[in-house]
Order: structure tokens, then sequence, then C-alpha cells
């Protein structure tokens, strides 16, 4: 069956209220939950980024849930460091940690002063940091000289299982690229047919382990409502890459967000204030072969959306299985638990 996570967006959202909101989501019935890991928002309305691997330690302490984001090593996260970090975690909360490498986003990465290397660089440095944290997560010595450099570096404190480094992308070629090393794939939402493109690639090319997709959504009790949050916060968000691998500052994203219409924001969140509708589209995407869907509700408040998702999405996701308040019979016939 396939598992149904929570985005924790720490762009939007202060590292406590995000704590609060995990605890809620455990309580609402989701299985998992993922967060990103940035150093800038995306805008300047969403006006928050607390730092990930202190939220994952405490968010593991104080839930059951499993937990996965995507960092990227190599620049900002010296591969060492990131392959300690993880490696703790895992060693404290087994089986409950995965950690998506990406090859970065000039919003986060320029604060170290470093010149920001072109997509092939960082892809070729990306490789080498996967490499790297392997090896470390293994208990192995190592030094290294390339596009990162390592000398001498060794883990200490090791899990029983290192954590799965899961391969993130957005178009199948990167998918592909990704099957060689990955323990699994995760992308957002995209049409249908490029989410099955992705999936296809990965698989065919070898690809192990899961398929999760973090869905941006936003809903409230009005369509106008649903719309105004997507907006607001995330307008800055609907530009593919390069641009929003290259823009710099929360600024620079608010400047190219000023002329995004509603057509635009409604192809990269699905935005409704009917519960059916995005039970349905989400029972879509896991049509398509995915193995987790992650929710992203855009808005900066998350209580009504995880009480109202618990008791009747998450239901019509699962039949026959009870979740929240409410469950749904093999027949669709709603119940209070």
């Amino acid at each position: 069956m396939t598992q149904i996570g929570w985005h924790a967006s720490h762009e939007q959202i202060h590292p406590a209220e995000l704590l609060r909101s995990a605890r809620l989501a455990q309580d609402a019935g989701f299985d998992a939950a993922m967060c990103s890991d940035h150093f800038m928002p995306w805008s300047e309305r969403q006006g928050h980024s607390g730092f990930a691997w202190s939220w994952l330690g405490a968010a593991l302490a104080t839930t059951d849930l499993t937990y996965g984001t995507v960092s990227a090593p190599g620049q900002r996260y010296h591969p060492a460091v990131l392959a300690q970090a993880s490696a703790t975690l895992a060693a404290m909360y087994p089986g409950r940690l995965w950690v998506a490498l990406g090859s970065g986003e000039n919003a986060n990465e320029h604060i170290t002063g470093d010149r920001w290397p072109s997509k092939a660089e960082r892809d070729a440095r990306l490789r080498e940091c996967v490499d790297v944290i392997r090896a470390l997560h293994r208990g192995e010595e190592v030094t290294h000289r390339g596009h990162v450099v390592v000398d001498r570096a060794r883990l200490w404190s090791l899990p029983d299982e290192p954590p799965l480094l899961i391969g993130p992308a957005v178009t199948a070629p990167t998918a592909r690229a990704h099957a060689d090393w990955a323990d699994g794939l995760v992308t957002t939402n995209q049409p249908l047919e490029t989410v099955r493109e992705l999936v296809d690639a990965y698989r065919g090319a070898g690809g192990r382990g899961e398929v999760a997709v973090q869905a941006h959504l936003s809903w409230a009790p009005t369509e106008d409502e649903a719309f105004a949050l997507a907006h607001d916060q995330w307008r800055t968000n609907v530009y593919p890459p390069p641009v929003c691998w290259d823009l710099e500052t929360p600024g620079h994203f608010d400047v190219v967000g000023e002329g995004v219409t509603e057509e635009m924001v409604r192809g990269v969140v699905m935005v409704s204030h009917d519960l059916g509708r995005h039970a349905q589209y989400l029972a879509e995407l896991v049509d398509v072969g995915v193995d987790r869907v992650y929710l992203h509700h855009v808005g900066q408040r998350q209580e009504a959306f995880l009480d109202a998702f618990g008791q009747h999405v998450l239901p019509q996701l699962r039949p026959g299985r009870a979740v929240g308040a409410a469950r749904v019979d093999e027949a669709g016939v709603t119940a209070t638990a």
C-alpha cells in the first residue's frame, strides 16, 4: 500500500511551529514526513528557514514517523559533515531516516562565497560526494581529491544500517542517471505523464528502491482562499530549471514572481477547496506507480489542512484502514472510528 506522508516546509514556517505540526500530522494518520533543507526561503513573504538537521533530531525524538530530507553536498555542506549528521541520526533512530542528495541551488550555496559551478560540474561533484558518503557510512577512512577534498576522514559512531541515499529528479534523464547509485527516487508533482516517464526511466535503467513524489497542493474552505494561499506563498516556485537553480536571493525570486499568472500557479500546485478533487488527484499519482506521496500544503498554517485531510482524504486513499477520526470501508462508506 502506498504510504502517505506530510512535507514540512522550513522556508514557510517557524521551526517550533513546524515541530508541533509534525506531531499533528502523526495524530492525523500520516505515515511519514519529509522536510526541506534550505538556507534561504523562496520568497521574503515566506520568511523562515530553520536548520533542517537540528529540527530532524527533535522531530525524530518526539514522533514515531520516518523522515527524509533533500540536501546538497559539496559546497554549503562538506560531504563528510553530511555523512556524520545522517549517520548519527540513523544510529539513534534506526530505519527512520533517508537523505536525498542533489546538486544544489545557488540561493543556498552562494553563502560560502565560492563560485557557482555549471550543472555539469555540480553533477560530477555530486557523484564524488555520494561515493565519499557511502564509504564513510561503511566505516572506511576516506581521502579524496577532486571536485571535493577529503583528508583522512572516518566516522566513529555508525548506525547498524546506513540511511538510504535517494536521488532527486525532475526530468527523465536525471532519473536515469541516478539509477546506478540511488537507493530510491524522489520527485515533485508534475503532469502525470511526466511523473510516469520519470518512474519508467528510473526503473528501466535498473533503479532500485521506492519512488516518492512531493505533491504541492493548496486547500481552504473556498476556492478563492485556496488560490490566494497558493499565489501568495508559491508563485515564486513556478519556474523550472535552470531559473530555480541559478537565482541567488529571496528578493530575486520575488521579482520573477511578480508576473506569474493564475494558470502558472495552478500548473505547479493542485489548488481546490474540494477535498474529493484532492483525493482523486492523489489517487491518480498513486496509480502512476509511486510508493510514497508526501503532501505539501503550501499555506503557512497547517492545522486545518492536517485535520481535514486526515479525516476525509487519507481514508479515500486507504480503503478499509482506520485513519484519524474516520475510516472508509471497501464500499466507500465513511464511518466514525
